[in-house]
């Protein structure tokens, strides 16, 4: 499977230079030739990631309704929606959604911050984070559910144990967020936890390699 792009061809100052080259584009057809792509197209992703996160976050409101009933979700909602926060609440919630992306990867997978970037998808309309090299599976999988169980999860939990609706709101909207997180965690469902694996470059999931098979 071809996941680089072939190196431009460039000058030789040397011989060094020459023989340097000529290692490199081997490697990198020894990583082609290693790679197995564990991915699904990015219209696919979106469908699937309704059906990966929706139902949960639909559980943690009913959990929400049957505990403390369905208008107490409903002021929950209202409060959070009615004044305005949510914009910010969205924004900022966004930005430490990839935040902590980064701060996983570099704490389960020990990659330098220097390897982890952060940009926009203008196509998908939403920010991203990306490691530049490869790390273990059992670590981008940490990495993938982080934010979703953070900004998701915990505080619908916080929502159903208080009775505060409006954490419970929060939660649910950061949940159905992580939908694509959840959609790279299944496609990743059954690759070891020791086998490397980084971004696919265009598609949703990962490229995979066995630990021996990078030159």
């Amino acid at each position: 499977m071809e996941v680089s792009r072939p190196r431009p061809a460039t000058p030789f100052a040397t011989a060094e230079d020459a023989t340097a080259e000529v290692a490199a584009s081997r490697n990198d057809a020894a990583r082609n030739d290693a790679a197995r792509d564990y991915s699904v197209s990015m219209g696919a992703a979106h469908l699937y990631a309704i059906g990966c996160a929706l139902p949960l976050g639909l559980a943690l409101l009913i959990g929400h309704s049957q505990t403390h009933g369905i208008v107490d979700l409903s002021r929950g909602f209202d409060a959070w929606v009615g004044d305005g926060r949510w914009v910010l609440g969205l924004v900022l919630g966004t930005m430490a959604h990839e935040v902590l992306h980064a701060v996983a990867w570099k704490v389960a997978g020990g990659v330098p911050w220097t390897t982890i970037a952060f940009g926009f998808n203008w196509k998908a309309l939403a920010p991203f984070a990306h490691c530049r090299v490869p790390m273990t599976a059992r670590a981008y999988l940490i990495g993938a559910a982080t934010p979703g169980l953070v900004l998701g999860v915990l505080p619908s939990l916080v929502g159903i144990a208080t009775g505060w609706g409006m954490w419970t709101a929060f939660g649910f909207l950061f949940t159905v967020a992580a939908g694509g997180d959840a959609v790279t965690i299944w496609v990743l469902r059954n690759v070891p936890g020791t086998w490397l694996v980084e971004d696919h470059p265009t598609r949703a999931g990962c490229v995979v390699y066995e630990p021996d098979a990078l030159p």
